[in-house]
């Protein structure tokens, strides 16, 4: 409300309070306004910032952020910074001219136009030669191809007649080999192409298709992977600890004028931080909704340590008497860190600069004990990291009993606080990560998938997309060629040579340590 003179007291405790009520609401204003010019100008990267003075960037997101205006409001930002007290940071990884050994060598020989010697004119003779070379492409090559099945029968008798069986396809009868539709979902669901584009990249080959049939072969296809995209998630929800968290996912309604804001539930594993036994993978589920029951039903199966921001819609998760077991939550510390980075970005706040810091060491402990087993990591969080957070929530009750309830800062603090038995839970278990940025970082590829398609075309398109999108971003996860993993696969599927108890060797970390098998069989 605008305060005109002659309604203000002219009692100065009142003023005051006047005062410092317009101020909160100003800084409320000022957080929510820097949050969306973030949204809508910020870089799409900002990984390479330091958050504060001498402070490594922790890769979590964090804007550019200038230093403390001055040395009082620094405090100790002249001090060595925690970060920088582990392993130097190694070179650059660049190729410098060493191309792979397993590329085939096409040679090329550039002869001069004549071998008659300049001076006598006697033939000259070879006396060495330089060698180089250059990473070289064949552009894809379109071809049919004609699969011709001699029948073969007996002059003697007259009724014998042999002939081999057809070989299975994605598509019986088709049009396309099972190679053409691996390659295509390759291209939309690991490379993020949509399929109009490809269409326009076929047309330029002279390859006259619509963007409904490139669906329905991605359809067929997800309907051959069904059975392993399932057998995959079972197997990922037998480890006793799993990363959750959802993404939005528009779907277009029947209309074709409107769209449905459905969510991809994310499903992921990965102990190498640990050496433990779960493998990097992920699980992209569709559902309707990010409600409670939605979580609730996909995680039937379930037990054991849940790794997630602080959404309530997972609470519910930990009532006792559920059928499967009790889960547990651990909530993200990347999530409670950002809220001060964004405080500090507006206000430039010594308390949440303070906060960052503390966090920051944090961070610095956990970079060294990344690697190690378990119980390691257990008890240098016990000795080093358990003081530090105790610390910290020392500190966030003192600042908290200092500003306005209503305030950015007092938010972020009641943030923390509120969450600090999940936020703290990974100095029990050494198997927990400090934050949820691995399934986060999974979340990135349907971002950008989201981002060039727009859209899934109906429900079907995005369990469609779920579980096409889950397989080949394991297969990237345990880096894997997804166009070679993803084919290989599918024939073994097709053709049956594979069957649907045998599913397990087909998952990405299996068919990888399998073929890693064979290879050196081979060579020995």
């Amino acid at each position: 409300m605008l305060l005109r003179p002659e309604d203000l007291p002219r009692d100065v405790d009142q003023l005051i309070k006047i005062v410092l009520a317009q101020a909160v609401e100003i800084e409320k204003y000022q957080v929510a306004l820097k949050t969306v010019q973030t949204l809508v100008f910020g870089a799409r990267s900002e990984r390479g910032s330091a958050v504060l003075e001498n402070q490594l960037s922790l890769g979590l997101g964090d804007g550019d952020v200038p230093p403390p205006a001055n040395d009082a409001e620094a405090g100790e930002a002249k001090a060595p910074s925690p970060a920088k007290t582990g392993a130097p940071r190694g070179n650059a990884r660049r190729n410098r001219g060493f191309l792979p050994k397993h590329l085939e060598r096409v040679d090329k020989t550039i002869e001069p136009e004549t071998t008659v010697c300049p001076c006598c004119n006697g033939a000259l003779h070879k006396i060495g030669e330089d060698v180089s070379e250059a990473l070289d492409v064949i552009p894809a090559i379109l071809r049919v191809l004609r699969t011709i099945r001699p029948r073969y029968g007996c002059r003697s008798c007259e009724t014998a007649v042999i002939q081999a069986p057809a070989e299975g396809r994605v598509m019986d009868g088709g049009m396309a080999t099972t190679a053409m539709i691996v390659s295509i979902a390759v291209w939309k669901f690991a490379w993020h192409m949509p399929l109009n584009r490809q269409v326009k990249m076929l047309a330029g080959q002279g390859v006259a298709l619509d963007r409904a049939t490139l669906s329905k072969w991605m359809k067929r296809l997800a309907w051959w992977l069904a059975p392993l995209y399932r057998r995959q998630m079972a197997v990922m929800h037998t480890f006793p600890r799993l990363f959750c968290d959802e993404t939005r996912m528009p779907v277009r309604r029947e209309d074709k004028k409107t769209c449905h804001i459905g969510q991809f539930w994310t499903h992921a594993t990965d102990d190498r931080p640990w050496c433990g036994p779960a493998p990097a993978a992920v699980a992209y589920v569709y559902a309707e909704g990010r409600g409670h029951k939605e979580i609730k039903a996909q995680l039937a199966d379930f037990t054991g340590l849940l790794q997630v921001d602080a959404y309530a819609g997972y609470n519910g998760l930990t009532v006792e008497g559920r059928r499967a077991g009790p889960i547990q939550l651990a909530f993200c510390l990347a999530h409670a860190r950002r809220k001060f980075v964004d405080l500090y970005k507006v206000t430039q706040s010594a308390f949440a600069a303070e906060v960052i810091r503390k966090l920051a060491e944090v961070y610095a402990i956990e970079d060294q004990i990344r690697g190690k087993s378990a119980a390691h990591r257990r008890q240098v969080r016990q000795s080093d990291t358990a003081p530090l957070m105790a610390s910290l929530k020392l500190r966030l009750e003192e600042g908290l009993a200092t500003v306005s309830k209503t305030s950015a800062t007092a938010k972020a603090i009641r943030y923390s606080l509120g969450h600090w038995k999940g936020l703290t839970l990974f100095l029990e278990d050494g198997r927990l990560e400090v934050d949820s940025n691995t399934v986060e970082r999974t979340i990135r590829p349907i971002a950008l998938g989201r981002r060039n398609q727009l859209f899934a075309g109906d429900d079907g398109g995005a369990e469609t997309w779920a579980i096409l999108a889950s397989l080949l971003q394991t297969a990237r996860l345990n880096d894997l060629d997804p166009s070679l993993y993803l084919l290989d696969v599918v024939e073994k599927i097709v053709s049956g040579k594979v069957k649907a108890t045998e599913l397990d060797r087909l998952l990405a970390w299996n068919w990888k340590a399998e073929r890693a098998a064979q290879e050196k069989a081979m060579a020995a």
